[in-house]
């Protein structure tokens, strides 16, 4: 394919999958992420795929780390807007840095990576932007209104976006995924996932990270250019929208 795409926390769980999956397409992957040192060397030991340390929240950080991935890599074709964080706790008991951490993260993440690719993917008539939202932005959960608010936030700053883009040849596009098999998952207790959110499910089990993947490199390819605006709603049938 010959594109060149940046993966925000594509280190690790769903990002990992996504980066290596844009990497069997062909592209020249690079790989954001905010901490764990470790397991980005060891990321990219296993893959060949380029790690880059920073923090989304902070616009001047990803304007200096767009400009070190094109420098290595070239102009970037494809931004998968995944980096994401939870800070969840009940309403009456969640304190403002709760919620301004996720905001930062999860939203204006997206518009800081977003806005410094924008301007070259308009010059050069083509770009694929895809954000990773969730089933909660769609339909709202218990402790979570700061993390379900970035998520619908996503979703609105995708139609609008894709709106724009639609004449230059770029498409702004979302996939929400339900309960996938990650880390995070398996800390939940056996008893809650057999009894309470494996029944919510219709197909009956989780999500695999290489799942969502696929559906990313759909949008993200070539001819998925009559696509844009859209939300692919990954998550077993437990949310239709």
């Amino acid at each position: 394919m010959g594109r060149v795409a940046l993966v925000t926390g594509g280190s690790r769980g769903i990002g990992a999958a996504i980066s290596k999956a844009l990497q069997d397409m062909g592209c020249a992957v690079a790989a954001t992420y905010a901490g764990n040192d470790e397991k980005a060397a060891a990321f990219t030991a296993e893959t060949g795929i380029k790690t880059y340390k920073w923090d989304v929240g902070n616009y001047e950080a990803c304007q200096a780390g767009v400009a070190q991935v094109e420098a290595d890599l070239g102009p970037v074709d494809i931004l998968v807007n995944n980096a994401g964080i939870t800070r969840d706790a009940p309403f009456h008991k969640m304190t403002p840095q709760q919620w301004h951490e996720c905001i930062d993260t999860n939203l204006n993440g997206v518009f800081n990576m977003t806005h410094n690719v924008w301007g070259g993917m308009r010059e050069r008539k083509f770009g694929r932007i895809v954000t990773i939202s969730s089933i909660n932005g769609q339909k709202g959960q218990f402790a979570q209104a700061n993390y379900a608010a970035t998520k619908a936030g996503d979703i609105g700053f995708t139609k609008s976006l894709a709106q724009e883009g639609a004449r230059a040849g770029i498409t702004v596009n979302i996939v929400a995924p339900g309960y996938i098999n990650t880390e995070m998952m398996s800390t939940i207790p056996e008893k809650v996932m057999n009894e309470v959110i494996l029944p919510q499910i219709p197909v009956g089990r989780l999500g695999e990270a290489e799942e969502i993947a696929r559906a990313v490199c759909f949008l993200a390819a070539d001819d998925a250019g009559f696509v844009t605006g859209s939300t692919i709603s990954a998550n077993g049938g437990q949310y239709m929208a």
